[in-house]
């Protein structure tokens, strides 16, 4: 009977923690504003050209965020998260506002600086959860808050094209729904429990198993020194080091077509009197949610890590095909159903590569890994930028053209972990018929 209380008592913590920070994740997701952010921006109320927006407003986003989040993912802990996630919902606000009022370039381009640090800031989202519960619940909580944060863009999305449908609103006056869902983010982020564990700056080693001679080499070190333990530990496991490749690529191409995709309806000569582009972020966010839950709930404890690979693989070249879907036939409903297809997609592989990845982690190293492995993914959406988007030092490609090379950016990395995965099995499983004929002999 004490084992079984104990149990309900972890089992109601663990889904107790989940909850609050998935209702900060939901209130945080919902912005109106957000699926029409290109029809604002490129609308009577700045003084921009689409041209601007693309090679002008949008990277500064991109390089921000990569430059800001080397000092944010080791400030995530030497704050304990919460500290961060209130940060999160006030930048929020301070976006949201200001475009409210401005009207120029350098304007946009002063919101996109602080809207990296708003993205940055993401990873204290997303790690809190691992400091607060059990190893055991990892696949579950990161299928919690990623769907979380995909319904806070489902309502978002859906309440955006009943209002612009309806004409209720115009596409700007979106922007104060957005700003006053970061304010009760805000309010909620102030009551999400503090995480009293700090893993490098606060870290206390436990006297008393000092004392008796079983502490371990690792709980004495001071904070640079554990960061690097954490770092060559992770690292130097060949699972941790797969998945972090996973995610890293597979995020930055995630992120550059959703940066881009509503310069690419923008582009279209269909594009229809009503823009759809709410109800099209309603409906992957949907699929996307429901195929994250669903991600956490078949993975659990039913995958062995080669298989999840392997899925992977598959899905990631289905992954390419929908981004060709998005941006070849120049029809915008064909289009529509490229990109909802992608994010759902998306939304079940980036789940199990979390999860992957943060039940390969020997340490409460959750923070410092899952903010490399996103620096290293904006390191790759920055060059991406650069080569491809940029006009004085890349390609200087238009945007069909850009969205072929994502496309076969996904197709190419999971031909080759498709690869990788086939030529592994076959190794072993030469291995282990080479064992059972020396056992024969």
């Amino acid at each position: 009977m004490k084992v079984l209380g104990v149990t309900l008592v972890m089992e109601s913590s663990w889904l107790k923690v989940s909850c609050l920070l998935c209702v900060f994740g939901f209130l945080r997701e919902l912005r109106p504003s957000e699926p029409y952010h290109a029809e604002i921006l490129l609308g009577e109320w700045y003084n921009v050209t689409q041209d601007q927006v693309n090679r002008s407003v949008y990277p500064v986003g991109t390089y921000s965020y990569l430059a800001l989040l080397i000092v944010v993912f080791l400030v995530t802990d030497f704050l304990r998260y919460k500290p961060l996630i209130i940060a999160n919902a006030l930048t929020g606000i301070v976006i949201w506002s200001v475009l409210i009022w401005t009207t120029t370039l350098l304007g946009l381009q002063i919101v996109e600086v602080f809207y990296g640090f708003y993205q940055a800031t993401e990873v204290a989202y997303y790690s809190y959860i691992y400091a607060k519960v059990d190893k055991q619940y990892y696949p579950r909580v990161t299928s919690h808050t990623r769907a979380a944060m995909f319904v806070g863009k489902l309502v978002a999305g859906l309440s955006a094209q009943l209002l612009i449908s309806l004409d209720w609103m115009n596409y700007k006056q979106l922007l104060y729904i957005s700003a006053g869902s970061q304010v009760f983010a805000l309010m909620w982020a102030f009551g999400l429990p503090k995480v009293k564990k700090s893993v490098y700056f606060h870290h206390k080693p436990d006297t008393v198993a000092i004392q008796h001679g079983t502490s371990s080499n690792v709980e004495r070190l001071g904070p640079v020194a554990l960061l690097w333990s954490h770092f060559r530990s992770a690292y130097s496991n060949p699972m941790v080091l797969q998945w972090s490749l996973w995610y890293a690529i597979a995020l930055a191409g995630y992120l550059q077509v959703t940066t881009y995709m509503q310069v690419v309806w923008k582009s279209f000569d269909d594009e229809p009197t009503i823009v759809w582009n709410g109800g099209v972020d309603a409906a992957l966010t949907a699929l996307a949610a429901l195929s994250t839950l669903l991600a956490g709930y078949l993975h659990a404890g039913r995958l062995k890590s080669r298989a999840s690979l392997l899925t992977l693989s598959v899905l990631s070249v289905l992954e390419g095909g929908c981004v060709l879907l998005a941006a070849w036939p120049k029809n915008i409903y064909i289009s529509y159903l490229g990109y909802v297809l992608f994010g759902a997609i998306y939304g079940f592989t980036i789940t199990v590569a979390s999860a992957e990845l943060a039940s390969s982690l020997l340490e409460d190293s959750f923070a410092l890994i899952f903010g490399i492995n996103t620096l290293v993914a904006l390191v790759l959406q920055s060059l991406l930028t650069l080569v491809f988007v940029s006009e004085s030092t890349g390609l200087n490609l238009n945007t069909f053209e850009q969205f072929t090379v994502y496309a076969f950016y996904f197709i190419i990395f999971g031909i080759v972990y498709f690869i990788a995965v086939i030529v592994e099995f076959l190794l072993r499983l030469a291995k282990v018929s080479k064992t059972q004929v020396m056992e024969i002999e």
